[in-house]
């Protein structure tokens, strides 16, 4: 099975497909993974071993589309969920699942105050996206893996002992 997931940006929602992307090598440890998102995140899945196969956009799909139809994919997991990812998939013409995305909620929450949003964390319901291929939430952590040569020597460049401190936060772009 060759999979496409799809999420083009921001820097935390990326991150935050990760278990999704270790639930697919976990659970189908045959399926070919690929993951397309905006060239200034590839920084953040390159070092990924659960990704088979990294596809970047400057701007438009169509930068991509004909790389992408050559791949001839079984299954599109769309973790973006918007008219340009609906666009991408009826081109690529293979079966394709979305996550919930809520807009009407979230809409409904932001305008009027209105608390109609189920009480579930957006990694949650990615994992509807892949329910039909069979995987399931493992209830693991997001994952970042940085290559030896971004990694920083904390206790050189802040004077910080290695397990002294919980976390680095990164920032967005």
């Amino acid at each position: 099975m060759k999979v496409l997931v799809i999420r083009f940006s921001s820097i935390g929602d990326v991150v935050l497909t990760t278990p999704v992307l270790r639930a697919l090598r976990e659970q189908l440890p045959n399926a070919e993974i690929h993951y397309l998102t905006k060239r200034s995140f590839t920084s953040l899945l390159e070092n990924n071993p659960n990704i088979d196969k990294l596809h970047s956009i400057d701007r438009s799909t169509q930068e991509v589309i004909s790389q992408l139809k050559a791949e001839k994919f079984d299954r599109v997991i769309d973790l973006h969920n918007n008219l340009r990812t609906l666009k991408l998939k009826l081109r690529l013409g293979v079966k394709a699942n979305s996550f919930p995305k809520l807009n009407l909620e979230k809409w409904l929450l932001v305008r009027f105050k209105n608390r109609k949003m189920p009480n579930v964390h957006v990694v949650d319901r990615y994992f509807e996206a892949v329910k039909p291929l069979g995987i399931s939430n493992p209830q693991k952590n997001c994952e970042l893996f940085i290559s030896v040569d971004q990694q920083v020597n904390t206790e050189l460049e802040f004077g910080l002992k290695p397990k002294s401190y919980v976390c680095i936060a990164i920032g967005a772009q």
